[in-house]
Order: C-alpha cells, then sequence, then structure tokens
C-alpha cells in the first residue's frame, strides 16, 4: 500500500520518529505497531517496512504540521 493512503492515520508520535530518523534500517517496535495500526504494511522484518519512495515521501512530501 502506497504511503499516501496510511500516512495521515500514523500517530503524531511516529510521524515525529520517522522524520527524526530518515532512512533507518530498523524501525522500533511502536513505530512498526503505528504503521501497521495505520493501515501501512505488517513487517515479515523490519527492515523491510519502508522503500525507498516511502523515505522519499517522509521526507519531501510530509508536512511538520499534522
Amino acid at each position: 500500500m502506497e504511503i499516501f493512503m496510511w500516512w495521515l492515520d500514523l500517530d503524531l508520535a511516529s510521524k515525529e520518529w520517522l522524520r527524526e530518523n530518515l532512512r533507518v534500517a530498523e524501525l522500533p517496535l511502536p513505530v512498526l505497531q503505528g504503521i501497521a495500526e495505520a493501515g501501512g504494511p505488517h513487517p515479515d522484518d523490519v527492515a523491510g517496512v519502508l522503500t525507498g519512495a516511502d523515505w522519499d515521501f517522509i521526507e519531501t512530501q510530509s508536512e511538520f504540521v499534522d
């Protein structure tokens, strides 16, 4: 599922963490849970949740005021 389809439903704490830790190899469990609860991917491994395009979206398209 494309990030723009679940980003708005992601909790603010997870959004902030993702913005502050761009392109990290592993996401913490609370962020993974937040992504899954918002309708994003349910990972089999923590490194495979976000694609390069997802990180690009977080870095350039997401707004800091949600």
